[in-house]
């Protein structure tokens, strides 16, 4: 499941949902309005295979990788959140569930960094040329 943070913009979550991608958003369908950080890291920890996207860099911290969710923050101006959604969703290293959980990843418009559940080292990939 996808999970958007409160701090994206509904405008954003419509355009996913507009190009087929299913969404819930903290506030709208999952979780309450104004959850902090660490109760959003206990309802994502609550459930399984879930990826988060955030705008909140306090998010990208490799202590936060677990098996049950990806966390990918997105280092991006807010109208540009979905693109950057459907963009990681088809990135090679990312493109399946199995493949993202455990990660914790930062995007940008040059690269992706991430920590992988595996490494005890930050990886950076800059993007692939479509």
């Amino acid at each position: 499941m996808i999970v958007l943070d409160e701090n994206i913009l509904d405008g954003q979550r419509l355009l996913l949902e507009a190009s087929r991608v299913a969404v819930k958003q903290i506030g709208v369908d999952y979780g309450r309005k104004g959850m902090t950080d660490g109760e959003i890291i206990v309802l994502l920890r609550g459930h399984r295979n879930l990826t988060f996207f955030t705008r909140d860099a306090d998010f990208y911290q490799p202590h936060l990788r677990h098996a049950r969710y990806c966390l990918v923050v997105m280092n991006v101006g807010q109208n540009e959140a979905a693109s950057f959604v459907r963009r990681f969703l088809r990135h090679t290293n990312f493109n399946t569930q199995l493949k993202r959980m455990g990660n914790v990843v930062l995007l940008s418009h040059v690269a992706l960094s991430f920590w992988n559940p595996r490494s005890q080292s930050e990886t950076r990939q800059v993007w692939e040329r479509s």
